[in-house]
Parts: structure tokens; C-alpha cells; sequence
């Protein structure tokens, strides 16, 4: 049997909520053999997911911020041929939970970048970007300039970080940025939305940032007067702003595409860094799981990801969710935390123990 969960968000890790899984299943049958492979989808949670790969080394570094307070953010090195691979989370080192205060127009993406210049001084061969749990919507310019990149005003002068600086861009020079490493760099995205627009960064998770309807419309349209600069400054290799993906963390993607990163659904990409497939080969049944099962739960999520792969393998799916609010069709059995505990908040108070309990409940299926 193999184990392969999302996070149970604010709750559980995927680790965590996986390992509470298996105890369940082998309080009832402990013959099982289970193979435990944590999944995310590209937001938080990711290196924590990674960090389980055999050989995976965790790594620390001092950065600044999205409020330019001083973090230590964790990356993952793992040991890949040809050569390292760094995986590095965003919420990391410029993620909302960091922030004292939410701050939409000054929250910036600089520590990123930093993060990403210490992987590669330690030799990263290729980068993959987890960019989920954002604080900014700058475009993902801190990252860049950290890299190299600058941004100018008309006369000339550095804007100041964040999206409140991207109102007066006028000039984008990208011929100081650090080369790409050899097996290139990816970017994970957990969503679909384009940079700017009805559906574009700001509009969309502005809100979520602290960001009230005048600075919605402001952040928008900066992240559009960005786009254009860019075009100007690199009109051959200009990232596509309708793209999508491009506006996942506040337009990070965006930016790190203009340095010449790919972007990559998410789950798919943690999914083939942990060899889920091969896991799936020969298996009798494989549990998922995430704190809410719902309509966006097919959207490229980690249930969907795990689903299509043990689809693909022949193997049947059970899920586990902290709340399930979507038909289940398609799965040999579900869980829901909440049925078993009652109310929600007992399910989220004791997380781990319900999950234990809903492993012991798949095992007495027949």
C-alpha cells in the first residue's frame, strides 16, 4: 500500500498526516507493507514533502523578508544525477505567515532571490521554485533583483520594493542577471491565473494580502505597466503575462520566467521528484488526502495528481479529508475527519488522532 497525502493545511504536514495514516491501518493489519511517499502541490509544505527523499539534505540561510525583517529560510538539496537539485520554497523566506503585518504594497519577493543565489553558490545543477503562500505582489521582482535584475523609474532611479515601487517602473535591465544553472530552473505553480486581469494576481489574492479594492486596482495595474516594460527591455524572450501560471505568488512566476525558468504543475513535478509511479507499481491500494476535499480538489491538486497516476497503474484510491464537499465517486472508500470526529473543530484540534482512526477504519473495509 502506498500513503501519499497533501498537508491537512494548519494541521498536519503531508509526513505527519501520512504517518498518522499508516499507524492507523497497522493497529488493525499489520501485515501491510506500506511505503509512505508525502505529497504537495507546489505551495507550502513542498520541501517538507521533499525533505523525505532519500539522500534529500536540508540546508538554512539568513535572507531578508517580505517586510524586511531578517528569516532563516530552509531549502532542500537532493541527490539527483547529474547533479544537485535545490528545491526551495517561497513561504520560505518571503511567505505570508512571515509578515508581522500584512503590508500589500510593500511586501516584496527579495529574499527569494537570495535564497536562490546561496543554491546556486552551493552548486545547484537545476532549481525547482515552490511559489505558493506569497506576501507580495511585486512581480517577483525582489527575486530578480537579487539576481541581478534592475528596475528604474524614469529618471533613472531604483524603485523601492514591492508593488508599491512597480507603479513608476519605466525601465527593466536584465543583462546583470546570474546565468541559469546547467539543468535549469522550474517553477511550481499550485494555480492557473494569469498576471494581471479579472483573474490575475492581484485581483484574485490581492484581498488575501491585505490589499483593499483601491490597492487592488493599483497592484493590477503595475503588474500591467511591468509587463510592458519587460517587453520593451526583452522583447525576443519577454514572458507571456496571459500564461498561465504567470501570476502565481503575486506574478513570481512571471518574474522568474523572465529570468528563463519553466513553469511546471506543481503536484506533477513533487510527484515525479519522489517517484510516486514507481511506488504505485504493484500496489494494492494507495490513501490520499487534504484537509478540504471540494470542487477545486480535481483542479491540479494533489488528490487529482495522485488519482490520475494510480489510474494509470491500475490501483484503487481511498481518500482521507479533513472535510469532504464534492461527490466521491471515484474513490474505493473516503474518510471524512469531521464525520468521524463530529464537528470540525475536533477534527482540526486533534488532527494526528483522527487520522490514526481513519487509517484503522480503511483497514476494517473490506
Amino acid at each position: 500500500m502506498v500513503i501519499a497525502p497533501d498537508s491537512f493545511k494548519g494541521t498536519a504536514s503531508a509526513e505527519d498526516a501520512a504517518a498518522a495514516l499508516a499507524e492507523g491501518w497497522r493497529s488493525v493489519d499489520s501485515s501491510v507493507d506500506i511505503e509512505i511517499r508525502a505529497m504537495a502541490d507546489g505551495g507550502e509544505g513542498t520541501i517538507d514533502a521533499l525533505a523525505a527523499a532519500p539522500g534529500a539534505v536540508r540546508r538554512t540561510v539568513d535572507v531578508t523578508g517580505p517586510d524586511g525583517r531578517p528569516v532563516t529560510a530552509a531549502w532542500v538539496v537532493l541527490d539527483e544525477p547529474p547533479g544537485p537539485t535545490a528545491v526551495i520554497e517561497l513561504a520560505q523566506s518571503s511567505g505570508i505567515t512571515l509578515m508581522q503585518e500584512l503590508a500589500a504594497l510593500e511586501a516584496h519577493t527579495l529574499g527569494l532571490g537570495q535564497v536562490i543565489q546561496a543554491a546556486l553558490g552551493e552548486g545547484a545543477h537545476r532549481l525547482l521554485v515552490a511559489v505558493g503562500g506569497s506576501a507580495s505582489t511585486d512581480g517577483g521582482t525582489g527575486a530578480l533583483r537579487a539576481l541581478g535584475a534592475r528596475f528604474e523609474d524614469v529618471e533613472g532611479a531604483p524603485l523601492p520594493l514591492g508593488a508599491r515601487g512597480l507603479e513608476a517602473v519605466a525601465s527593466v535591465a536584465v543583462d546583470g542577471l546570474v546565468p541559469l544553472p546547467a539543468g535549469g530552473v522550474t517553477v511550481l505553480t499550485d494555480v492557473t491565473n494569469p498576471l494581471t486581469g479579472p483573474s490575475g494576481a492581484a485581483v484574485v489574492y490581492g484581498p488575501q494580502k491585505g490589499a483593499d479594492p483601491d490597492q487592488v486596482v493599483r497592484m493590477d495595474a503595475a503588474l500591467e505597466q511591468l509587463a510592458i516594460a519587460v517587453s520593451r527591455a526583452a522583447p525576443d524572450h519577454a514572458p507571456d503575462p496571459a500564461a498561465p501560471g504567470a501570476g502565481a505568488a503575486g506574478g513570481t512566476a512571471y518574474g522568474l520566467a523572465l529570468w528563463g525558468a519553466a513553469l511546471a504543475h506543481g503536484a506533477s513535478a513533487v510527484a515525479d521528484a519522489i517517484r510516486l509511479s514507481d511506488a504505485l507499481e504493484g500496489a494494492d491500494l494507495v490513501i490520499t488526502g487534504e484537509g478540504r476535499f471540494d470542487g477545486q480538489s480535481e483542479q491540479g491538486k494533489v488528490v487529482s495528481e495522485v488519482g490520475s497516476r494510480a489510474a494509470a497503474a491500475g490501483v484503487p484510491v481511498a481518500l482521507v479529508a479533513g472535510a469532504i464537499d464534492a461527490p466521491t465517486d471515484g474513490f474505493a472508500a473516503a474518510v471524512s475527519l469531521t464525520d468521524l470526529a463530529g464537528l470540525a473543530e475536533s477534527a482540526m484540534a486533534d488532527t494526528l488522532a483522527w487520522l490514526r482512526a481513519a487509517g484503522a477504519q480503511l483497514a476494517h473495509r473490506p
